[in-house]
C-alpha cells in the first residue's frame, strides 16, 4: 500500500513495509506541491506545484516518481478575465485571467483513458485528453453568468478544488466551488446546473443566505458505492445529499460542524468522518483537543475519535485535501498545517502519528 503526502517544502511518497510505514522517496523538495493525482487508470502520478514567482507548474512520472516529465499547465485563453465583486455597493471590477494554482486533478471514467479533469484558481474547469499533455478550457463553465457573484473564500480569487466523477456515467461531473456553490452536468461539460438548492451561507446578509451560486462548500465528496449520496464540508457546516444533489440538508455535529475537509466510505454513504476547528478567525481544534469525528448513521450520531491524537496544546488544522481513506474504507490518513501526519487502519478509532516534523500538509492521496 502506498500514499503520496504533497507539501509546502515537497512531495513525500509512504509505503507500507512490514508492520511500520516508511518514506521511500522525496520529490520536489523545497518546492510548494499544491495538488497530487494518481491515475490508477494507467498507474501516471501527476504533481500540481505553485512555485510563486516562478508560477503554477505541472509533472508527470509514469514510473512511480523515479522520473518526471514537466507539462504546460492549463492556460487561460488571452483576452479572458476575473470578475471581482465589491460589496460596498460599488461597480464590479475586473483582472486578467492567470493562473494562481491548480486546486484539484480528477481522472476521467474508465472509458476515458487520458481524460483529466482539473479545477483551478480562478475557479475554472479544465479537460485534458492526452494525459495532460495538452489542456483547454470547459467554455460552458467559465460562461457562466452566476460566475461573476464568485469571490474567494480564504483565497484572493474563487477557486474550484472539489471534481466528482459519476462511476455510473462519466459524463455525470460534480463540482464544487469556494465560494461559488456546487454544480453538475450530465453532458460532459456541454451544460451545467447549480446544484446548492439548501445550501446556507451565514456570512451574506439574510436575504441572500440560500443564493445558491454564492455558496461556500469547502470540500464535495461522492460515495462510489452509492453515487446519489454526497457529503459536503461547508463553511457553514455539514451538508448531505441522498438524492444526487438535487437538495441538500443541513448537518450539526460536537465538539465543532465547521472544518475544511471530509471523506466518505467508499461502500457504505453514511459512514463520513472529518476534522473540525473553530470556526473563522481562529481556526484551531477545539479547546486544544484535535480529534476526528465519524458518523456512521447518515449524521444523526457523530463519534469523537481521539485515541493517537493530540490532545492537549494542538494548533493543527487539516486543509480541504488532506483527509482521504483508502478503497476498503478502513485505512485513512491526514495530514496537518503544523506537519503532523496520522493514519488510521481501523476506520478511525485509533490513529498512529507517522511524522511530527514535515512541512505543512496540504494534499493526501493514495496510490
Amino acid at each position: 500500500m502506498k500514499f503520496y503526502i504533497g507539501t509546502r517544502k515537497g512531495l513525500f511518497t509512504y509505503e507500507k513495509q512490514a508492520s511500520r510505514w516508511d518514506i521511500t522517496h522525496v520529490d520536489f523538495l523545497g518546492d510548494n506541491v499544491s495538488m497530487i493525482l494518481f491515475d490508477r487508470r494507467d498507474n501516471t502520478l501527476y504533481a500540481g506545484l505553485n512555485l510563486g514567482h516562478f508560477g503554477a507548474k505541472l509533472r508527470r512520472s509514469t514510473d512511480s516518481g523515479e522520473n518526471w516529465d514537466e507539462l504546460t499547465p492549463p492556460t487561460f485563453p488571452a483576452g479572458e478575465f476575473v470578475t471581482i465583486p465589491q460589496f460596498d455597493g460599488s461597480e464590479a471590477k475586473q483582472k486578467p485571467a492567470s493562473l494562481s494554482e491548480i486546486w484539484e486533478m480528477t481522472a476521467g471514467g474508465d472509458d476515458q483513458p487520458g481524460l483529466l479533469w482539473a479545477g483551478t484558481i480562478p475557479a475554472a474547469l479544465f479537460v485534458s485528453r492526452d494525459r495532460g499533455d495538452t489542456w483547454e478550457l470547459n467554455d460552458a463553465f467559465w460562461n457562466l453568468p452566476q460566475r461573476h457573484v464568485w469571490f474567494g473564500g480564504g483565497k484572493d480569487d474563487a477557486g474550484l478544488h472539489s471534481i466528482s466523477v459519476d462511476p455510473r456515467n462519466s459524463n455525470h461531473v460534480t463540482v464544487a466551488v469556494s465560494c461559488g456553490g456546487t454544480w453538475q452536468t450530465t453532458d460532459g461539460g456541454v451544460t451545467w446546473a447549480c446544484r446548492s438548492d439548501g445550501m446556507r451561507a451565514e456570512y451574506m446578509p439574510p436575504d441572500r443566505q440560500f443564493d445558491p451560486e454564492i455558496q461556500d462548500p469547502h470540500r464535495l465528496v461522492q460515495c462510489p458505492g452509492s453515487p446519489d449520496h454526497f457529503w459536503v464540508q461547508h463553511h457553514n457546516g455539514i451538508f448531505k445529499s441522498t438524492n444526487n444533489c438535487e437538495s441538500w440538508e443541513e448537518i450539526n455535529a460536537e465538539p465543532s460542524s465547521f472544518g475544511l475537509g471530509v471523506a466518505v466510505h467508499p461502500h457504505d454513504p453514511n459512514t463520513a468522518w472529518f476534522v473540525p476547528g473553530i470556526k473563522d478567525e481562529a481556526r484551531v481544534p477545539v479547546d486544544g483537543k484535535l480529534v476526528v469525528t465519524r458518523t456512521r448513521d447518515g449524521g444523526e450520531t457523530f463519534e469523537s475519535l481521539s485515541d493517537g491524537l493530540p490532545q492537549e496544546h494542538a494548533y493543527d488544522i487539516a486543509y480541504r485535501h488532506t483527509l482521504s481513506v483508502d478503497d476498503s474504507g478502513d485505512v485513512l490518513i491526514f495530514g496537518t498545517t503544523t506537519g503532523n501526519l496520522f493514519v488510521s487502519e481501523n476506520g478511525g478509532d485509533s490513529w498512529d502519528c507517522l511524522s511530527t516534523t514535515l512541512p505543512p500538509i496540504y494534499v493526501a492521496r493514495f496510490g
